[in-house]
């Protein structure tokens, strides 16, 4: 369906792209956002294959996928709304700027009426991210989500105020974010396990049938985060990949004059996990080096269960 949300510069009606799914029988209405920010496009796919393989006679409640957010920042490919962050803008207002009135008009036709929130992000132009999650961990629900979404990384981060994230906690409804890698582009294997993990955490509120529960890795949990930025400009390289360790004192990046000189070379102010990276080899002063995760919680070989099935993709999903 395509919900109207307010009108262009040519008086032509701006619509969402929203999927919905009803169940046969009564129960949550469960809510999925994808491209707040008009460049972040993996949670597309996600969303187009979760309805593809949800049998609404087996589901239970209502299943809604907003596809696309940030109509004019997807349609110019580019990451703001109206040269702001859309996801600074919530609750909105109805009298305000054309991103607030947006914003005001999303959260009152379809954000309050969920029960629960998954929003799905990338990063931004330039940089990289691992497959990970912010969710509030003292939040009972919000922290079984995030276990179950079954990410690379977990950071137990208070939702922010003004985000979607932010006002959907707000309104009590228990809501996590799912930075599902890099912008601008379809990555198949992390769009599979966001799949498998949606698929999950639709088990655990009872939506979906549960399955015979598999193996999974368990996530590095952080408890904070900080990003590291350059004190100078030049040609940037960062030598860790995201989900790497790093120890204090390690050397993470290098900064290059245009003619080759060193400059600057960037070492760990503490250990910790890459959660993401810059990509972007020129960067100009309070450029970002890498978001460094603080680690309260390592994988070891113990393996918790998770409870997905066909909906995810190739040999893992066969027999279950």
């Amino acid at each position: 369906m395509l919900m109207e949300i307010m009108h262009d510069g040519l008086g032509r009606a701006m619509r969402l792209p929203i999927l919905v799914a009803r169940g046969a029988r009564p129960g949550p209405v469960f809510g999925l956002t994808a491209v707040v920010h008009g460049n972040e496009l993996n949670g597309v796919p996600v969303i187009h294959r979760l309805f593809e393989r949800i049998d609404p006679h087996q589901l239970r409640g209502t299943l809604v996928g907003v596809v696309v957010v940030n109509l004019p920042g997807y349609l110019n490919h580019r990451r703001y709304f109206d040269q702001v962050d859309l996801n600074h803008q919530f609750p909105g207002r109805e009298d305000g700027s054309s991103a607030q009135v947006y914003a005001h008009r999303l959260v009152d036709r379809v954000l309050r009426h969920f029960d629960y929130v998954v929003d799905m992000h990338t990063a931004s132009f330039g940089h990289e991210n691992s497959l990970y999650i912010r969710a509030d961990m003292k939040n009972e629900m919000a922290r079984r989500m995030a276990l179950l979404q079954r990410p690379q990384i977990i950071l137990d981060d208070p939702p922010s105020d003004r985000t979607l994230r932010g006002y959907a906690d707000e309104l009590g409804i228990p809501a996590i974010t799912v930075e599902i890698g890099n912008p601008h582009r379809f990555q198949a294997e992390y769009i599979r396990r966001s799949l498998a993990g949606l698929r999950a955490v639709l088990a655990e509120v009872r939506m979906v049938p549960r399955r015979k529960p598999i193996e999974v890795p368990k996530a590095i949990t952080c408890s904070s985060s900080q990003w590291l930025y350059t004190d100078h400009g030049g040609l940037l390289e960062v030598f860790p990949s995201v989900t790497h360790m790093v120890e204090e004192g390690e050397v993470i990046a290098r900064l290059t004059n245009i003619f080759g000189d060193v400059l600057r070379e960037y070492r760990a102010p503490t250990g910790g996990v890459i959660i993401g990276k810059s990509v972007d080899p020129v960067a100009e002063t309070g450029a970002r080096i890498v978001h460094l995760g603080r680690v309260i919680q390592l994988p070891d070989e113990a393996h918790e269960q998770n409870p997905y099935d066909s909906l995810v993709d190739g040999p893992a999903a066969e027999g279950q």
